[in-house]
């Protein structure tokens, strides 16, 4: 439990911080490239979806990655449209209360997943416009890879 929280506290961390100005198709466009690259030249068997709304606008598959992956990264997106934050963030409040989310939810777990790797898209005064995500490494990874290119995405546009 004490591993749950503490991670859970990195996470509402990285979730205040990583809040845009503005996110546009353009951004899409340029933040999933960026993973994209990354992910090839480092050899990792992800998919990497990014949706604004209800609509998908990238979407790649890297050698090693399947469609169970593309399943994943769908079920991951759905927990952080609902609840407004990360997959990762929902799986570790539920772990850090001790809780299973998968029972405790209520919520499908064939539709739902509180496994990290799915970010939401957050825009100052507005709220969550979309989901970023990866899916394809351990949690942990997934969720890391996609803060990691967040954070260089926010930077470039300050």
């Amino acid at each position: 439990m004490f591993e749950a929280a503490t991670i859970l506290s990195l996470i509402d961390e990285e979730e205040r911080e990583l809040v845009f100005p503005r996110f546009d198709l353009e951004d899409a466009w340029i933040l999933g490239s960026a993973l994209r690259e990354s992910a090839r030249e480092r050899g990792l068997p992800v998919v990497i979806g990014i949706s604004l709304g209800e609509a998908r606008v990238f979407h790649t598959a890297l050698p090693g990655s399947s469609s169970d992956n593309d399943e994943w990264l769908e079920r991951k997106a759905r927990v952080a449209r609902r609840y407004g934050r990360s997959s990762y963030g929902v799986g570790m409040l539920f772990r850090s209360r001790d809780q299973d989310f998968d029972t405790h939810s209520r919520l499908d777990p064939s539709i739902y997943a509180a496994a990290g790797g799915v970010f939401p898209i957050l825009i100052a005064g507005v709220g969550m416009v979309g989901t970023v995500g990866v899916s394809g490494l351990p949690q942990a990874d997934d969720h890391a890879l996609v803060v990691e290119h967040l954070r260089a995405h926010l930077a470039s546009r300050r």
